[in-house]
């Protein structure tokens, strides 16, 4: 039974055992974020008496906090290995390119504990960063359990991601355009639907956890005249413009702090995020119900320009130094921020603050865009969160500026794209994997393939007469001289990547059908065969056989027990080829 639903979910296609496991895999996610919230608030709703209240602590209470944080922090690193300490959106984008979307399990164990301990003392980090680690890291587990091929773990990562940001913020449309132009950067049918699944599930068990709505429904959109519609682009430009100085200074702290130990960057970390929060307690915490508290109190535009220095400055140095949690919180708040602060211009010249709302959501519209160079996902998270499709002009007429002078006036590229070569993670792949990736070797195995050993040699000779066509494989028990180093674990405790080949004593050859006998009636063999899982793809065989355009590769269950058929260069290039035409 289990062979059979392999051998569906190897076709790059949309299935209803896809469609399946694609809502156990939204099920799984969003329980895991659903946990991950209730466990961060129930801190902070020990330590003050609402969500992102530190104004509420006495001063040395706000100092203290951060440092209680890292210390958390720092022995749960201990307790699973500092060298298991990556974590983060990046670390998931290349996992996902590199790695079918595997994470490694004691980095999720950071992820989770060091998540909540970071998001209940005040840094100003997001919960989406800690969303899409366990959202792709609970149903990658799943899939390997099942030892499903690695193209469907892909997949059921993808949809983990996306179940897991729907979990966190309810905005399930955005988050699969996340998952599409963020993590994956590329669109397939098959794809698409169940992960749209995924994210609907995540969605909807939030809302019986947390309620209806979304965390920006406090701010309303009105509708904006014509003529604003001119300083909507001006809006824009200066969005791309404050993106791109985010983006440079927060890898100027990476570079410049990269030599620092971890107790002395997560000490640092604590020490200006507590000195901050002495003084400003409005900038703790990436809470939007902190944020709603402070707009309703209609504060003048020199506090709001202040908190946004400072939540700029904390948001450096916390993503910055290594504290576990996300950026895309952050950047949303500090374009609330940015847009209340550029509305003020406006509002003073027609006389009225009745856009100050719009302003606000045009200004996470925009900032998200330029930051993270994902339009799409920003314009569908900015309708969501505000509830107002009539939002989609005017935001269009601020992502495109923002983005383009982002880009083409700054260089700016995402900030993902940046962390990933700052810490050399891997994530470009050739098209031709890229599109051989999205097919398991099971969809291509030849079968039935005849078997033979060393005392079945007179049959072996007797079945290639009578049938010349057919292939067949001979079995050694002497291994070849210089034989690859195999091995059946797929990922190791470091997390490196899935092995290719697998364990077996004997040595395996293809008998091709033009076979020539010499004088001793004994089978010239050529062609050795690498043994492959049937969890592997097609981009991994591949990688074997390209070099000399020739061959065969043997598919095999992780333990070489049982054989599921032979997959040959010419097989490969002629799928290849359909592919391409």
């Amino acid at each position: 039974m289990l062979d059979a639903l392999r051998l569906t979910l190897s076709y790059p296609k949309t299935s209803w055992q896809l469609c399946l496991l694609g809502v156990i895999a939204g099920v799984c996610a969003a329980t895991v974020i659903i946990i991950f919230r209730l466990s961060f608030q129930y801190i902070q709703l020990h330590l003050l008496p609402e969500l992102g209240a530190y104004d509420q602590l006495t001063w040395y209470a706000r100092f203290a906090l951060p440092f209680m944080g890292v210390l958390g922090i720092y022995l749960v690193a201990l307790l699973t290995g500092r060298e298991h300490y990556r974590l983060g959106i990046p670390f998931v984008i290349h996992r996902f390119k590199n790695d079918y979307g595997l994470m490694p399990f004691r980095s999720s164990i950071n992820q989770f504990f060091g998540g909540i301990f970071a998001l209940a003392s005040g840094f100003f980090v997001g919960r989406e960063g800690p969303s899409v680690h366990l959202g792709a890291a609970g149903t990658s587990f799943v899939g390997d359990g099942l030892k499903l091929p690695y193209n469907c773990i892909r997949i059921l990562a993808g949809c983990g991601i996306a179940a897991g940001i729907a979990a966190s913020f309810n905005t399930p449309f955005a988050a699969v355009m996340f998952v599409m132009e963020v993590v994956m950067r590329n669109y397939r049918i098959h794809i698409f639907i169940p992960i749209m699944l995924s994210a609907a599930i995540g969605s909807v068990m939030s809302r019986l956890v947390f309620g209806e709505g979304t965390a920006l429904l406090f701010l309303s959109f009105a509708d904006l005249d014509k003529i604003i519609f001119v300083y909507l682009i001006i809006f824009g430009m200066f969005l791309g413009a404050l993106s791109a100085l985010f983006n440079h200074q927060l890898m100027q702290v990476m570079q410049r702090c990269q030599h620092m130990s971890m107790p002395l960057r997560f000490a640092l970390a604590a020490a200006v995020t507590g000195s901050i929060g002495i003084f400003l307690p409005q900038a703790m915490g990436a809470e939007f119900e902190a944020v709603h508290i402070l707009f309703d109190q209609e504060v003048s535009i020199g506090v709001l320009i202040g908190i946004l220095v400072a939540k700029f400055v904390l948001a450096m140095v916390a993503i910055g130094l290594g504290i576990p949690g996300g950026i895309i919180g952050p950047v949303m708040i500090i374009g609330m921020f940015s847009g209340a602060i550029l509305a003020y211009p406006l509002e003073t010249l027609i006389g009225t603050t009745q856009h100050h709302d719009s302003f606000v959501l045009l200004g996470l519209a925009g900032m998200l865009t330029a930051v993270l160079h994902a339009p799409l996902a920003a314009l569908s998270a900015v309708m969501e969160l505000s509830y107002a499709p009539e939002i989609v002009l005017p935001a269009i007429l601020v992502i495109v500026p923002a983005y383009v002078v982002s880009n083409q006036v700054f260089n700016n590229r995402s900030i993902f794209i940046r962390q990933m070569e700052f810490q050399q993670l891997n994530y470009k792949l050739a098209p031709v994997i890229q599109n051989l990736q999205r097919t398991g070797v099971l969809a291509l195995c030849q079968q039935p393939v005849q078997q033979f050993t060393e005392s079945e040699h007179s049959a072996m000779l007797e079945y290639l007469q009578e049938h010349p066509t057919d292939l067949c494989i001979y079995q050694s028990q002497q291994p070849t001289e210089g034989s690859l180093e195999l091995h059946s674990e797929h990922i190791n405790q470091a997390g490196n990547h899935p092995k290719t080949h697998l364990e077996s004593t004997l040595t395996w050859y293809l008998v091709e059908p033009d076979v020539r006998l010499t004088k001793d009636s004994q089978p010239v063999l050529t062609t050795r065969l690498p043994i492959f899982s049937y969890q592997n793809t097609l981009g991994e065989v591949y990688d074997e056989l390209q070099g000399r355009r020739n061959g065969a590769v043997l598919i095999t269950c992780p333990n070489a027990h049982k054989i599921y058929g032979v997959i040959t260069w010419n097989a490969l290039h002629s799928y290849l080829f359909q592919l391409e035409h």
